[in-house]
């Protein structure tokens, strides 16, 4: 483990560019530093507004508020250190800012991805069983639901962050991303990981199928309800109150299942980085209408 620390700690990695050409880089700071900016003010002006509005104390947008705050921490974890790599040509990263880096992604990705089944948990109760909706979605089930989100997120990221950090890694230190991800360092480790990839592939299959099946189901439960009610005012008001919801759960987890479920004959570094700019830059814009 002494060897493995030696060869991990105090040394920077360097990350590899998004796309090459002379005004790529300033082009790209000047859209990592809108979408930036953006978020943080859809964020904090949605946090805002349900916080100073009494109307709003309701467990849907306390949990759109959640939503928000992760989206602006998942915006904050990277896209900063992008702009100034854009801007300076500087693409060093220390192995400590690394490697918080990863922890922060990890865990709100993995709290994202069980909050969303949250929230469609919410729609459900309302649509499908709305006389019990005070006592199912009361104030303290809410918190707790989303403590455990994040919980649950947190433990998984621990597991995978700290085991990864541990590894051997190749001098050359070259990670095809434009930020720290596992399976971007797990590609510059020089060992076999092969064992360790298949038993992370499986465990983050659970924990997405997990909420995935979740919404999945309470969709399906509250089109059948509605369906079965006959009126198609109740039917389009439905739509209107789970269209934006589904919209961010197809980027989410479509984006994801690319990413991450295909075989690695679809992966390349370059599909890796286009996709994660897509989900960067354009995914994240359908959290603020929902």
């Amino acid at each position: 483990m002494a060897w493995q620390n030696n060869q991990t700690s105090g040394r920077d990695f360097l990350l590899s560019d998004l796309c090459q050409g002379p005004s790529a880089p300033r082009t790209f700071f000047a859209l990592s530093l809108l979408e930036l900016l953006a978020a943080l003010l859809g964020s904090t002006t949605m946090i805002t507004l349900i916080r100073a509005h009494p109307q709003l104390h309701s467990p849907t947008y306390f949990l759109l508020g959640q939503l928000s705050l992760m989206d602006l921490l998942y915006m904050s974890t990277f896209v900063p250190k992008m702009a100034l790599d854009f801007l300076s040509g500087d693409r060093r990263i220390s192995f400590f800012g690394c490697s918080i880096q990863m922890f922060l992604f990890t865990t709100l990705m993995g709290s994202e991805c069980l909050l969303l089944a949250v929230m469609t948990y919410d729609r459900y109760v309302a649509i499908c069983h709305p006389l019990h909706y005070p006592i199912r979605m009361r104030p303290k089930v809410c918190t707790l639901l989303v403590l455990t989100s994040w919980l649950g997120a947190l433990l998984s990221a621990s597991n995978h962050v700290v085991y990864t950090l541990t590894l051997p890694y190749y001098a050359s230190r070259q990670i095809h991303h434009f930020f720290c991800e596992i399976p971007a360092l797990l590609k510059l480790v020089c060992t076999d990981t092969s064992q360790y990839e298949k038993g992370i592939f499986v465990r983050d299959l659970i924990f997405f199928l997990s909420p995935f099946s979740a919404i999945l189901a309470s969709y399906g439960r509250i089109l059948f309800t509605v369906l079965g009610m006959g009126s198609s005012l109740g039917l389009r008001k439905a739509l209107a109150t789970c269209f934006s919801h589904m919209i961010v759960v197809s980027l989410f987890y479509g984006a994801s299942i690319i990413r991450y479920f295909l075989p690695k004959s679809y992966h390349c570094p370059e599909r890796h980085e286009v996709l994660s700019a897509f989900y960067t830059f354009l995914g994240r814009a359908g959290t603020y209408h929902t």
